[in-house]
């Protein structure tokens, strides 16, 4: 007997990849349990299967960075406190990533390469031992929200917030509608889609100076060896102490926080900046069936 459980949940997590950087993302979770039925008639129950499998699946990925553990890239370091780890992602050509973050920040992949195969075996390995006897088998579908447009990945962190998003390096998939002048304007909804193909989104009152940063030895190397190819940002939220450096051409720092809300205010003032005369309106998604809409 089979029960399914379609759009369970949405992981919005970011994730560091040896060609694009750090990655922004949004997967649909679909779930399919095989198993015999219980003294309720039933594999799972319902109630149970969307509050406790979706917790297991948000804890284990959603708003954390998913680092992958056995790419020559990465190194990874606990700090001595037990207050956080080091991940060092040595890309080359000063385009290396240096974070430090509470343990609960990141998401170890035991795989070369984050993608849809290998976040499903580490969330099959993770629910499984969770399920009662009688569910013999696990099904699970990641999937991409079908956009019929443009969109772009980002990444961001919002120190402020009393949740999860205050992570340094989560992010999201997300769906871009421009309009100018009532129109919508897919060329300009394109060319930000192109910009902000891959980008970390920062706020500029948590840029310091990479002299100010609790860095790693490889981190210290690496950003002293190219100081101006490099943009760092350090803040303490409620989890913990929350630092990371990138390269500055993956990068854009707006002054204010990178909540969607500001995110969409943002490219509606740029877009009005760049185009000239008449009404902008920015719908700024983020993730799955969210987001904000600016004007200018």
């Amino acid at each position: 007997m089979q029960l399914f459980v379609n759009d369970l949940t949405v992981i919005d997590f970011s994730y560091l990849c040896p060609q694009r950087g750090v990655v922004g993302e949004s997967w649909i979770v679909d779930i399919t349990l095989d198993g015999t039925l219980n003294d309720q008639s039933m594999v799972l129950d319902f109630g149970r299967v969307k509050k406790q499998i979706k917790a297991i699946i948000d804890n284990s990925v959603d708003h954390k960075l998913a680092v992958p553990a056995e790419h020559p890239y990465t190194h990874v370091t606990r700090r001595d406190d037990d207050s956080g780890y080091w991940v060092d992602f040595m890309r080359p050509d000063a385009r290396s990533i240096h974070l430090f973050c509470p343990a609960d920040a990141f998401a170890f992949i035991d795989a070369d390469v984050v993608d849809i195969d290998s976040v499903k075996a580490y969330l099959h390995a993770v629910i499984k031992r969770e399920l009662p006897t009688n569910v013999a088998g696990l099904e699970l579908t990641l999937r991409a929200e079908d956009i019929n447009g443009f969109y772009y990945h980002y990444t961001h962190g919002l120190k402020k917030h009393d949740g999860n998003c205050q992570r340094i390096a989560h992010g999201h998939r997300s769906a871009i509608q421009i309009y100018h002048n009532g129109m919508r304007t897919p060329r300009l909804e394109k060319l930000w889609a192109t910009r902000w193909q891959d980008i970390y989104v920062g706020s500029q009152e948590d840029v310091v100076s990479a002299e100010q940063m609790q860095l790693s030895s490889l981190a210290r190397e690496a950003i002293a060896a190219s100081p101006d190819a490099y943009i760092c940002y350090s803040y303490q939220a409620d989890q913990g102490l929350f630092e990371l450096a990138l390269s500055v051409q993956e990068n854009t720092v707006i002054e204010t926080d990178s909540t969607v809300e500001c995110i969409s205010e943002y490219l509606a003032q740029r877009i009005k900046q760049e185009e000239g005369a008449g009404d902008v309106k920015v719908i700024a998604f983020e993730g799955v069936g969210k987001g904000a809409i600016g004007y200018a």
